[in-house]
């Protein structure tokens, strides 16, 4: 009779949104590097952005032609000596395809925006606890290959001097390369190393090899940068070994990812909570000031932060 029924604030933890509890002792970059789900209108913005300024910095690249025609014959040497110079074979052998060498071209003028586009739509949709870390190789990949455009200028192999290479776009007349014809004033001419087209689409390939359920898709994951290589070699707009140069590019994209998120990519939760409020970590001050305040006075402290009825405690008791 008379005592005060005491009871602690039951159900206050279950009460704050779970990612309070994963943050609460986290500082910024610990919060940066944890996957979230991303958000819709930031990443249209962030790609478009990155795109335009990869644009804009890689035409910005001085066109220097001299140096660009040198580097292009020595690597068309060394692929000599190496035994596998054969882009020429190949780039005569397909032109005499009309039909196939035409698609080719739009293939190669095409694809590459196209399909990298979905497979990021496909990952922001099905998969978005790895999307940022799986966007990040993408795009770390790319600006690996800006500062090869910098660094290595060189002329793709319809552009040689002597090379005995078809232009497929400028015999056939296609619209398929932002290098030749009337579209050739807008890009860089001599950016051929290393190869995006390669880059892309194995980073392409690769993520739908590894996340895809079903056994065709993931197949047809695979042999799309197969294909891809073959394009950029049948249309004379790479080297065998620029394809090399887009593939030690994504594998530092790779690293860049592995090193920031501590795991690759592909093996990060497919999916992540939903963003909590953002008065959380607010409340989980409050939450724990009315715990200690409770254990210090033997009394529970009503809970005004969310707006619940003090029920905690009771008058005395009559008998």
């Amino acid at each position: 009779m008379g005592e005060t029924t005491v009871t602690k604030p039951e159900g206050l933890e279950a009460a704050l949104p779970e990612t309070v509890a994963a943050d609460s002792g986290h500082g910024p970059l610990r919060r940066l590097r944890t996957p979230r789900r991303p958000r819709f209108w930031f990443e249209i913005l962030l790609i478009a952005v990155s795109y335009w300024t990869y644009s804009l910095v890689r035409n910005a690249v001085p066109e220097q032609k001299s140096e660009a025609l040198r580097n292009a014959d020595w690597i068309w040497r060394v692929e000599h000596h190496l035994g596998i110079a054969v882009e020429a074979s190949v780039n005569h052998a397909v032109n005499s395809v009309h039909w196939l060498i035409v698609g080719m071209n739009y293939y190669y003028a095409t694809l590459h925006f196209i399909v990298t586009l979905g497979v990021l739509v496909w990952l922001y949709r099905r998969h978005p606890g790895r999307y940022a870390a799986t966007r990040l190789v993408l795009f770390a990949t790319t600006a690996v290959a800006l500062v090869g455009y910098y660094l290595y200028p060189l002329a793709p192999p319809r552009l040689m001097n002597g090379g005995d290479f078809i232009d497929t776009v400028m015999v056939h007349q296609t619209w398929g390369s932002m290098a030749s014809g009337d579209l050739k004033h807008m890009s860089n001419q001599y950016a051929a190393m290393p190869s995006m087209h390669i880059g892309w689409s194995l980073w392409c390939g690769l993520t739908i090899a590894a996340l895809a359920t079903v056994p065709w898709v993931r197949v047809l994951g695979l042999l799309y940068p197969a294909l891809t290589l073959v394009v950029i070699v049948a249309t004379a707009n790479h080297f065998w070994l620029d394809a090399v140069g887009g593939m030690l590019c994504l594998a530092f994209g790779f690293t860049v990812a592995r090193l920031w998120y501590g795991r690759m990519p592909y093996t990060l939760p497919r999916t992540v909570p939903a963003r909590g409020p953002r008065v959380s970590r607010a409340a989980a001050r409050r939450a724990a000031a009315r715990r200690a305040a409770a254990g210090t006075s033997g009394r529970s402290v009503p809970d005004k932060s969310h707006g619940l009825p003090d029920k905690s405690h009771g008058r005395s008791g009559r008998s």
